[in-house]
């Protein structure tokens, strides 16, 4: 099958892409380093021609709601008519639990995209809600550089972006779902250990200065609101199994 994926060359775009070779699929990489401009739309029609689905994990590094929404409904619109144009029969998309419940700023684009996609667009479509990733802790240390890692408090259920990207594959070849059952990880647990586990494991001293994020967006946060609420699927891989794989090495690169 060919299954263009939008946002191949991100984080789960890269392992959606390695699962759909193994698979013997042809994907196809939707991204600006490929000739393909969501936003503009710029190059969708040739990319997507041939093309019996799509998988979206396109993503934007943003906390504003203004340019979030922007993005999402842009990139979701042009996506979705191209798709259309093209005779996709399938469109899945990844998004985040807990959207309704946290008021953050980029949640709120992401609410909005899949509100193009099941709302608005054409093409039959399943929606699959994840967890934060394990790589999370390590993004959040890098917004802040420096000898003082501040870290929001957060309760997750973090899930590896590899188990991610097989449940994406597993769902695109199979038939539309709309709302999928939310995927998370296998444990339950606090961004600040993690982020302080993440940190020993690389042998690195920052001071971890845990904080509370302002208004009902850091009450839901530090509450569960990111959490599942319901059954659903639940990855294999814990954090604590992720650092022993990844966090070494990982940390060997950045030295």
């Amino acid at each position: 099958m060919r299954v263009a994926v939008a946002g191949g060359t991100g984080l789960v775009g890269r392992y959606v892409v390695e699962e759909l070779t193994a698979g013997g699929h042809e994907p196809v990489v939707l991204a600006r380093a490929r000739g393909v401009d969501l936003v503009t739309g710029a190059g969708l029609d040739a990319a997507l021609a041939g093309a019996q689905a799509v998988v979206d994990v396109s993503n934007l590094q943003t906390t504003g709601a203004k340019t979030s929404i922007a993005f999402f409904e842009k990139s979701g619109r042009n996506l979705s008519g191209s798709g259309a144009r093209a005779g996709v029969r399938h469109q899945v998309l990844l998004s985040i639990v807990g959207l309704e419940r946290v008021p953050f700023g980029y949640y709120q684009g992401k609410l909005r995209q899949e509100e193009v996609l099941a709302k608005d667009g054409e093409v039959p479509w399943t929606v699959l809600r994840a967890t934060q990733f394990h790589e999370f802790a390590q993004q959040v240390l890098e917004r802040v550089p420096g000898p003082l890692a501040v870290v929001p408090r957060m309760r997750t259920q973090p899930v590896a972006a590899r188990e991610v990207a097989r449940h994406l594959v597993g769902l695109v070849l199979g038939p539309p779902r709309g709302m999928a059952p939310e995927l998370a990880g296998p444990r339950v647990e606090e961004m600040t250990d993690m982020a302080r586990r993440l940190l020993r494991a690389r042998g690195q001293r920052r001071l971890l200065l845990p904080v509370r994020l302002p208004g009902r967006t850091g009450t839901a946060m530090a509450g569960g609101g990111n959490l599942p609420t319901g059954p659903g699927p639940r990855g294999t891989q814990t954090f604590d199994a992720w650092l022993a794989e990844n966090a070494v090495r990982d940390g060997a690169k950045e030295g």
